[in-house]
């Protein structure tokens, strides 16, 4: 039987299901890749509590349509996408180990470094769909950091469980976490 969480956020309202991350611990699945109005209203809403900044870092992939319509709303040239694996058409690369809540096992998070060069002596704005845990923005951090650039704000559509209590990141609404019969943990 599917659960779900009614999602309110940037004046749209999505229907979430609700899914295992352990037999005690569930969430609800919130994806952008797809959903180009929902990826368009959010990007408006951020913008709106952005700083100013050079370039939008963001990791591969679910975080990629929101920098996308960010960027292309800010009249931005360019973005960066942090990459999941070196590709063969980078010049070379900074890598970095990354665990996710939402994937199984360690993956590592690669910059090429031609874009590193680009991001040296800039302005960053990491953007992504949710923080959790907060493993994948660390790792954007020391992505930035190796690349020599400044981060000046760290924004999220969503921020899930305890994330919702950090005071160093911008997001639009607060995610409950839920347990295996799909109530929302305190």
């Amino acid at each position: 039987m599917n659960r779900y969480y009614k999602l309110h956020v940037a004046g749209v309202e999505r229907d979430l299901t609700i899914c295992p991350v352990t037999e005690e611990l569930y969430i609800a699945g919130f994806l952008l890749t797809g959903d180009a109005s929902l990826s368009e209203a959010c990007a408006r809403e951020l913008l709106k509590k952005a700083p100013e900044y050079d370039y939008i870092l963001t990791a591969e992939a679910k975080g990629i349509p929101l920098a996308h319509e960010m960027a292309r709303q800010h009249g931005d040239a360019k973005y960066v996408v942090a990459r999941k694996k070196a590709k063969a058409y980078m010049s070379g690369v900074f890598e970095v180990d990354v665990t996710s809540i939402t994937t199984k096992g360690e993956q590592k998070l690669y910059l090429d470094t031609v874009e590193a060069e680009m991001m040296k002596g800039k302005r960053i704005l990491i953007a992504d769909d949710v923080i959790s845990t907060g493993e994948s923005l660390r790792a954007l951090e020391v992505l930035v950091e190796k690349a020599g650039g400044n981060i000046v704000g760290k924004m999220f559509v969503l921020a899930e469980g305890d994330a919702a209590e950090r005071d160093d990141v911008i997001f639009l609404e607060k995610l409950p976490l839920f347990d295996k019969n799909g109530n929302i943990l305190a």
